[in-house]
């Protein structure tokens, strides 16, 4: 399905509107209307090429998305349509390896990120959130209480997560 973003052609064009395709919600999947999508200065190293030759073009940055949920794969039940969510910096990984297994993604050597990836399982290339929507294996999405500000939330998939999961990690107590 056509999608409306802001992205880059190349390592030196500007940030533009640019119409890209999103797959339609496979079995697992949810389709999401993003609403807000925070700015990680990451986002901006990887549509300049800064990290080493590494950027893939056309590329759509935004890693750190909420939004609702506006379709429902028929075998996902993590979540129903209206419902508040976010995605963070990845949307896949293997889910065989030792590091899927125990729970640790991250750390998948065959992670798909948000955008500046190539998805194996759905070909091309994925785009970030910096757009109209976006589609998302259940598994990568996670519930965003409806309590919050919305538009505060966003920076808390990338930021947020980054400081808070080496505290729970360690267990950091006060003092």
């Amino acid at each position: 399905m056509k999608s409306v973003a802001y992205g880059v052609e190349n390592a030196t064009s500007p940030v533009a509107l640019m119409n890209i395709e999103r797959r339609e919600p496979g079995q697992h999947d949810v389709l999401i209307d993003i609403m807000y999508c925070g700015i990680c200065h990451s986002d901006i190293h990887q549509a300049r090429n800064e990290w080493g030759g590494h950027s893939l073009y056309p590329m759509v940055p935004g890693h750190e998305i909420v939004g609702r949920v506006s379709k429902v794969g028929s075998h996902a039940k993590k979540f129903k349509v209206g419902q508040l969510v976010g995605v963070g910096c990845m949307v896949d990984s293997c889910r065989h390896c030792e590091a899927c297994q125990d729970g640790v993604e991250q750390y998948c050597d065959d992670s798909v990120f948000t955008y500046n990836a190539r998805d194996p399982k759905h070909g091309g290339l994925t785009f970030g959130g910096y757009a109209e929507r976006i589609t998302v294996d259940e598994n990568f999405v996670v519930s965003v209480p409806e309590n919050l500000d919305t538009k505060a939330v966003a920076p808390l998939l990338c930021a947020g997560i980054t400081l808070y999961s080496p505290l729970k990690h360690w267990n950091v107590q006060p003092g």
